[in-house]
């Protein structure tokens, strides 16, 4: 049994996956009327209209990251770090859903033409967020619009996550793992995969795109997930918190 692998993924293919998933988000988003963008979602306290809101702060802010980078300087993801970035949602959030089309758009046109302009160095400059560097950035923008546009519930739930994306965010997510527990996950049609080392073992069985809705906090869409211990039917364990940025 093995841990899932770090995605290793060219920057021409990350550029295709960010392009698609940002031309998905986009028409979604533009397909919503007024009433939609003030529906609730499963996110507690949150509407579409936040998600919309945070979306758009998420790719401006990545576009921040690579034009400062680009300068050789960095700087925090959201002006006003994290109370700026809350501000700014509760903000916005209640805009109308053409405006929150138009925002969108502008701000995935803006950050996908700053990493389409980077050449092989530039994918390499440090950024502060998670104290990475280009290339981390933009494999975390990939994960904020697949995750999100199942937020909304327009149709792109985790069923539709594919394969690659599962096994990205599996490793990504392993410090979620309890530190006395050791995850079996027996993604049904695929070869088993570990997560966690500790004393404690837990098997998980169920769909892939399931386990990784599981392991990111949202809703399995294909299933139950099954968990045992010592051959007996226990809880699924509670996680620990989403991977914290680093403070910048």
């Amino acid at each position: 049994m093995t841990e899932p692998s770090t995605l290793v993924i060219s920057t021409a293919d990350l550029l295709d996956r960010l392009a698609a998933a940002a031309d998905t988000l986009s028409t979604k988003a533009a397909g919503l009327s007024d009433a939609d963008v003030r529906a609730a979602t499963e996110l507690p306290g949150w509407t579409r209209g936040h998600v919309l809101a945070h979306l758009c702060g998420v790719a401006n802010g990545f576009a921040r990251q690579v034009e400062y980078a680009k300068r050789g300087e960095r700087i925090q993801m959201y002006d006003g770090g994290q109370a700026g970035r809350n501000q700014a949602i509760e903000m916005a959030a209640g805009h109308t859903a053409a405006e929150h089309s138009a925002d969108l758009e502008a701000a995935l046109g803006r950050v996908l033409s700053l990493y389409g302009s980077l050449d092989a160095a530039g994918w390499q400059l440090p950024i502060s967020y998670r104290d990475g560097v280009a290339y981390d950035g933009a494999l975390a923008l990939w994960r904020e619009l697949v995750i999100h546009l199942a937020d909304l519930g327009v149709g792109r739930g985790p069923e539709t996550w594919s394969q690659e994306f599962c096994r990205y965010l599996l490793s990504f997510l392993a410090d979620r793992v309890p530190a006395n527990t050791r995850l079996k996950l027996l993604p049904l049609g695929l070869a088993p995969l570990s997560l966690g080392n500790g004393e404690h073992s837990v098997s998980i069985s169920g769909m892939i795109t399931d386990i990784a809705a599981w392991l990111a906090g949202r809703t399995p869409t294909m299933g139950t997930l099954r968990a045992e211990a010592a051959a007996d039917a226990v809880d699924l364990p509670t996680l620990l918190p989403w991977p914290s940025p680093a403070p910048h």
